[in-house]
């Protein structure tokens, strides 16, 4: 029983809790609980006959995995790697995925209050990504609905 209670513990202090990226200078989120690691760019080798904004797999560890260019799946302009450039690895209904993001800030904590649904115009293309815009202190976080970001085209 003080396994399955840490556990939902552990849930209730990450709840609120969003790993704040960079795209573009602009700042997005992804629940903490999805966030396995951040790890360099690696060789990624590219796959035929994938949607274009899968790159290609990457080997971490002895695992293969998808690698996600979140710059091409939000159709922005392709941008040269720098040594900001990252993946953030996730794991989302059982499945391990790297997303190459142009930059990480840290985490952040955003209350409920403070969460507020997309306006209905679509101001972009990608706005049909986003489930919800976060307001805090340091400005507004656009917050990922993974299951449309991760849904085939």
């Amino acid at each position: 029983m003080a396994v399955s209670n840490q556990s939902m513990e552990q849930e209730d202090t990450m709840k609120d809790m969003f790993f704040i990226f960079e795209i573009d200078d602009e700042d997005y989120g992804i629940e903490v609980a999805n966030v396995k690691e951040i790890i360099s760019v690696p060789n990624i080798t590219k796959v035929p006959k994938l949607p274009s904004f899968i790159e290609g797999i990457i080997n971490l560890r002895g695992d293969l995995i998808g690698v996600i260019s979140v710059r091409t799946r939000f159709r922005k302009q392709p941008k040269e790697y720098d040594e900001n450039t990252c993946i953030v690895v996730i794991i989302y209904n059982g499945n391990t995925l790297g997303l190459i993001v142009d930059g990480v800030k840290a985490t952040q904590t955003i209350t409920s209050d403070n969460v507020s649904p997309p306006p209905n115009a679509k101001l972009n293309s990608y706005n049909q990504f986003i489930r919800n815009i976060g307001k805090t202190s340091t400005g507004v976080k656009l917050l990922l609905d993974l299951d449309r970001f991760l849904a085939q085209e």
